[in-house]
């Protein structure tokens, strides 16, 4: 089973992404900042992470650059961000995908089902 870990600090954001994840056959691991996140990655490495850019205490900036030091490229990353600027540090983060909020469901669900199938691929 597909392994997602959804972190943004708006609960309500984090439960729809679950729940949605969730009908489609994901498993889902939730956390509301970037240091909560590395916890949950100790516990339950993920397939995909879905990333808010901007949260209080570990931002989403310093969530990557200290995910890349311990496993490096290991999941793909979707940034999710309301930033009027969307690829604003695009170029230190290099994710393999981005969408503004607010997003259609639909959008994200195919994104990360892409990010699968590739991975899949690369693994065959």
């Amino acid at each position: 089973m597909v392994h997602v870990l959804v972190v943004d600090d708006d609960f309500s954001i984090r439960q729809v992404i679950r729940f949605a994840l969730e009908d489609e056959g994901y498993s889902v691991d939730e956390a509301p900042d970037g240091e909560a996140a590395l916890a949950a990655i100790d516990l339950h490495h993920p397939d995909v992470i879905l990333l808010d850019m901007r949260m209080p205490g570990m931002d989403g900036w310093d969530f990557v650059e200290r995910y890349r030091e311990h496993h490096g490229h290991r999941a793909p990353i979707i940034i999710l961000t309301a930033s009027q600027d969307p690829f604003r540090g695009r170029e230190e983060i290099h994710p393999e995908n981005h969408l503004a909020k607010p997003f259609d469901l639909d959008v994200l669900l195919e994104r990360i089902a892409a990010l699968v199938e590739r991975a899949a691929g690369e693994e065959g």
